[in-house]
């Protein structure tokens, strides 16, 4: 079913996507292997972390009306046409594959100058890549000192540190262990000062928890996810 159609046959009133304000009866299920219900927005296919990460910017920066140049490494689709049109914005997107973004890009080796933009965006990425302390010492290299950057992952925050194991090669021993066949590790608590090794001053912001819980419910986000908010 096209976007629009399933978008009209589920308007209503109860979920609000806060991407672009319209509301639904309900959201649409989503998941790798297990659905997770009610979290997938019709309009914008936005999910609980990109509608955390809009509501941030929103309320706690002045992204949406400063000048600011910004990487967005893998770009989601959600965000990619909004971030393009703010006129405030130097905005460029990278990835090695994506057939979609500006520049062609290996993250292990980024082809930008030290200290080159205000904002960085690298989101469920780093669990894709095996060195990724190498990855994240790229992302700190590009920024500007006192740039920002989000650089959320999949996390399971009842591990104190990160699973991994670089034995696990295949693809379905990989989904096994790390919940998807092109994942190699499961970030743990210790996320946080992987990213602090590198240099990053890293504030570890539960920003639903600033919400009501009918507006956490509303927007249809995941309670207490934090977002790593990293300042260079």
């Amino acid at each position: 079913m096209a976007r629009p159609i399933l978008a009209f046959w589920l308007k209503g009133n109860k979920y609000t996507d806060p991407i672009d304000g319209k509301s639904f009866k309900k959201f649409l299920p989503y998941g790798y292997g297990k659905q997770r219900e009610n979290v997938l927005s019709p309009s914008t296919l936005s999910l609980e972390r990109h509608r955390l990460i809009w509501l941030y910017l929103k309320n706690e920066t002045d992204f949406f009306t400063a000048k600011k140049k910004v990487l967005h490494m893998a770009p989601e689709q959600c965000f990619l046409d909004i971030f393009k049109n703010l006129k405030n914005l130097n905005y460029t997107t990278a990835d090695l594959y994506s057939p979609i973004v500006d520049i062609k890009a290996d993250i292990l080796d980024l082809p930008f100058k030290d200290n080159s933009f205000d904002i960085v965006f690298c989101n469920h990425v780093l669990e894709h890549i095996e060195d990724d302390a190498k990855a994240i010492k790229e992302l700190h290299r590009v920024l500007i000192p006192g740039g920002m950057g989000i650089f959320q992952v999949p996390q399971d925050l009842s591990l104190e540190k990160t699973y991994e194991d670089f034995n696990i090669t295949s693809k379905e021993e990989r989904k096994k262990h790390f919940g998807q066949y092109d994942h190699v590790r499961v970030y743990g608590k210790d996320y946080f000062d992987r990213l602090r090794k590198v240099g990053f001053t890293v504030s570890e912001v539960n920003y639903s928890k600033k919400l009501s819980a009918p507006l956490v419910d509303k927007y249809r986000l995941t309670k207490n996810e934090i977002l790593p908010v990293c300042i260079k």
